[in-house]
Parts: C-alpha cells; structure tokens; sequence
C-alpha cells in the first residue's frame, strides 16, 4: 500500500478543512466530479454520500476514482490521489457523516441529513500521487 506524500500531508488532517474534488465514472465513459468532505483512515480515503446519488452509483459500477485535495491557503499547492474503492460500508456511516460535520462545520451532528437518508462510507485505496507546491 502507498504512504501519502509526506510534503502533503498536512492537507490530510483534521485540522485542515481541504475540500476533495472527486471523480468518478458515469455508465457511458465520462467523468463526473463532486466536491467531497473527506478524512484518511488507515491508508486510505474516506468519503461519505447518501444511497442513490450519482457519486454513490458511479463508484458502485466502477471503483476507480481519482481526488484533488486544494491547500485552502494556497490554491496552486494541491495533491492528487488516483485509486480504487476497496470497502463500501454502511455500518458506521451515521457517525462518520457527524465527524466529518464536525471537522469542515463544527457541528456535532450532520445538519444537512434528509428523512429516510441512507448513508454510505467508500473508503479508497491510493494507487498514484501528483502533487504540485
């Protein structure tokens, strides 16, 4: 498994509300791409959706993504992470969604969550890294 560059790693943190522009492939061959929040988790990348979303369906019917996590101070130093979803996980979706509400709102809890909401964690395997600054 790959280790995140180290000169990056800093946009990977709790402490950094980085957003991840995430790729995914749509049915017919072309990309789509959705702001994420995101966190790391042994490894890999974890992002959080609700069932029946197109992220949530592209990455079901193929699982390679790639990501570009932009510094927030500094929109010319980012990092790229291409990969595969390796894990689809629903048990514990609940409390990652809370988590990553707080990290990039400083909510306790997800404020944003519909009735009858089904959430989802894909947690991706880097296979590549390209960083800039």
């Amino acid at each position: 498994m790959l280790t995140f560059p180290e000169t990056h790693q800093d946009l990977l943190t709790n402490e950094c509300k980085a957003f991840a522009s995430l790729a995914t492939v749509q049915p017919d061959g072309t990309p789509q791409v959705t702001p994420v929040w995101f966190d790391t988790h042994n490894g890999k990348v974890r992002v959080n959706t609700a069932r029946g979303r197109i992220k949530d369906r592209n990455m079901q019917q193929n699982a390679s993504v790639a990501l570009a996590v932009m510094d927030p101070t500094n929109p010319y130093r980012y990092l790229q992470i291409r990969g595969k979803v390796v894990n689809i996980i629903e048990e514990g979706a609940d409390e990652h969604i809370d988590s990553l509400a707080k990290k990039y709102l400083g909510q306790d809890k997800y404020p944003f969550r519909q009735p009858g909401e089904k959430r989802v964690i894909f947690e991706i395997e880097p296979a590549s890294f390209q960083r800039m600054g």
